[in-house]
């Protein structure tokens, strides 16, 4: 399985970026998907989940009302819209994919090699 992450880039506060991570080896259905994010000197965080049907998500509070997370199962690929980007929002940004009952309880087994996400004030 290989999760191959993409659309990263430099871009100016208020600005926007969308992601995308494409999975091959397996199909996404039935696996929730999800975006993290680490910072240089930070630890790795949850910014966005789905689930595998789509109807449920999860996001940090500090993304909510600016990124968009959603799913494509048909392609195999789960996207992440960033609008109104900050400069706290700069970091290497992570997608993953694994099984579990709740967005919560997910065990993420596959991760994808990150793309940097660098937001100039």
């Amino acid at each position: 399985v290989q999760l191959q992450a993409s659309g990263g880039g430099l871009v100016q506060a208020g600005g926007s970026l969308k992601l995308s991570c494409e999975a091959s080896g397996r199909t996404l259905s039935l696996l929730n998907m999800g975006w993290f994010r680490q910072a240089p000197g930070k630890e790795r965080e949850s910014v966005a989940t789905i689930s595998w049907t789509g109807g449920n998500t999860y996001y940090v509070d500090s993304v909510k009302g600016r990124f968009t997370i959603s799913r494509d199962n048909a392609k195999n690929t789960v996207y992440l819209q960033m609008n109104s980007l900050k400069f706290e929002d700069t970091a290497v940004y992570y997608c993953a994919m694994g099984s579990g009952r709740y967005l919560s309880r997910t065990d993420w087994s596959y991760w994808g090699q990150g793309t940097q996400v660098t937001v100039s004030s």
